[in-house]
């Protein structure tokens, strides 16, 4: 297959990936790849710079699931790498910035693609900031309200945001940064946004991490801004029946009633993708200190 300045080798292009569900649908690699090339251009800015973290399912849903981080030596030697530090060494990261590495890596299976929240160059100081809001169900009200409450106190500390249905069960309220903290500091704001949150819907929201102390609450996860966590990227596939698919929406698009976390497929993800839902956001990250003075003032 021709794809940008590359020529990619598809192997077994008929081998079903996503058995039929409930709907009857069956999903190939070839599908995944015909997705994953269709959706590029709108992918790509998403991913450019980033390392990753791979969900590779060679034998489909039904089979074993490999979590990847090191990038194989079998891949092409045009693929971009990244060197990270991680506790014992380093581990090379996989950073998909062209059209032929996503294809590529629809190839190998990977049906999902976990992104850090920084770039090479910049692997210590995020310029994304990421609220995942996790129900204790398939309560999807429960997520409409929590992703409004959160956008009230964003639009107060003003700080530009934009949501994502993950394709999985809740939503993903995501803050483009400047990039000039660490994740320490990123992911203090963000504890103690959530915490501000939680304490004023008590009976709603939780940050608990132990899911038995958290009762039928919603969980405002913030766990996932430290140094070498990840997040689904959006417009990635999600390794589930259906092969739904992680999308940005705009905020007004919480009112439609046939919205759920996995509205999306890879049937009819490109249409969406091309209403370009997140159109300008995501170039105005915002510097953390202001939104950090105005939320102590919150806190009292």
């Amino acid at each position: 297959m021709r794809v940008g300045r590359r020529t990619v080798e598809v192997h077994r292009p008929d081998k079903v990936l996503f058995p039929a569900g409930a709907d009857g649908k069956e999903y190939t690699k070839g599908d995944l790849v015909d997705y994953y090339r269709s959706v590029a251009a709108f992918m790509l800015p998403h991913l450019r710079g980033r390392p990753l973290m791979l969900e590779r399912h060679p034998d489909g849903l039904d089979g074993p699931r490999f979590m990847q981080k090191n990038t194989p030596e079998h891949y092409p030697e045009w693929i971009t790498r990244v060197e990270v530090a991680k506790e014992d060494g380093t581990v090379v990261h996989t950073v998909c910035d062209d059209s032929a590495t996503l294809v590529h890596l629809a190839d190998q299976a990977c049906l999902t693609l976990h992104r850090w929240l920084s770039r090479v160059g910049r692997v210590d100081r995020p310029d994304l900031m990421i609220f995942d809001l996790d129900p204790s169900g398939d309560d999807f009200e429960a997520v409409r309200r929590a992703a409004g409450q959160l956008c009230e106190l964003l639009d107060e500390l003003r700080l530009p945001s934009a949501p994502m249905t993950t394709g999985s069960r809740g939503l993903h309220i995501v803050v483009p940064l400047d990039g000039r903290q660490g994740f320490d500091e990123v992911r203090a704001f963000a504890r103690d946004a959530a915490d501000l949150l939680a304490a004023e819907h008590p009976d709603e929201l939780t940050t608990a991490a132990r899911k038995k102390d958290r009762g039928e609450r919603l969980y405002l996860d913030v766990l996932r801004n430290g140094y070498a966590q990840t997040a689904v990227a959006p417009f990635t596939v999600r390794a589930l029946p259906g092969a739904p698919v992680a999308m940005p929406i705009a905020w007004e698009q919480l009112d439609d009633p046939g919205l759920g976390p996995r509205r999306w497929t890879i049937a009819d993800a490109v249409e969406q993708a091309r209403t370009a839902p997140w159109s300008g956001v995501s170039n105005r990250g915002r510097a953390l200190g202001p939104a950090r003075r105005r939320l102590d003032a919150l806190r009292g």
